[in-house]
């Protein structure tokens, strides 16, 4: 069997354009990592190319089929839940669409297992604005979304909404999964703040954001709306909640 400490999780919702690429260039790394894909039943057929592939990189390569778009966050917490339930060490969210650069993971397995981060974080902005291809005004609504968030949660991040992670295994066994409420991109705001109430170091790894060139996004005003005002929320319960603390 091909071993690997490394599980990449990768949620999918019609991305036939970029998953067979995304798998190759993933698994065709130097550093062995393992794949593991969340489909949401998409229409257009995702989960047959992955079925496909897997006869290719049986050991490498694994998918989790659910019904129906059940939203981001709860798509990670699956993923969290079937890589704890194996050995892997570290855990990684990315998405499939090339917009994290595939040859970054090493740098954020470096981060943690060598320079003693607990989360490392693929930061588009802790050095500067290194966003290609987005339109101006998303630029500016993602860059000062994230300062809002470090100025209502005192979250000490540049990228609070960053979706390109490593884990140590420590810390999703630390904090409890069944409690993280958000399913769209305050999943990734909550996740991080969650993990750094709790004790754990984080490490911002600059990377390159690159706006997808196929396929369709799956950001809307709701899933914009839903992180806005839940950053209020996080703060509120803060203040009434104890966090499990870093062993």
């Amino acid at each position: 069997m091909c071993n690997s400490d490394s599980i990449v999780i990768i949620p999918t919702y019609n991305e036939r354009e970029n998953i067979e690429k995304i798998v190759r260039t993933v698994l065709g790394l130097e550093k062995v990592f393992h794949l593991l894909i969340i489909d949401d039943g998409s229409p257009d057929g995702t989960a047959s190319i992955i079925k496909e592939l897997r006869q290719e990189f049986p050991e490498q390569l694994f998918l989790v089929e659910r019904t129906g778009k059940l939203g981001l966050g709860t798509a990670y917490i699956a993923g969290f839940k079937w890589a704890l339930e194996r050995s892997y060490a570290y855990i990684f969210e990315m998405d499939a669409d090339f917009s994290h650069n595939p040859e970054d993971l090493p740098r954020l397995y470096k981060a943690c297992a060598e320079d003693g981060g607990d989360v490392a974080i693929g930061s588009r902005y802790v050095s500067g604005v290194n966003v290609v291809n987005w339109p101006m005004g998303r630029v500016l609504m993602s860059y000062f979304a994230s300062k809002y968030v470090r100025i209502i949660t005192g979250l000490p991040v540049h990228d609070t909404t960053a979706g390109f992670k490593c884990y140590r295994r420590q810390v999703l066994e630390t904090i409890d999964l069944d409690n993280i409420r958000f399913k769209g991109y305050a999943f990734q705001i909550e996740m991080k703040f969650t993990a750094y109430k709790c004790g754990f170091k984080i490490i911002e790894v600059p990377v390159i954001f690159i706006n997808r060139e196929l396929g369709t996004s799956k950001m809307n005003s709701s899933i914009f709306g839903e992180a806005v005002f839940g950053v209020i929320k996080l703060k509120l319960y803060s203040w009434f909640h104890k966090y499990p603390q870093k062993a």
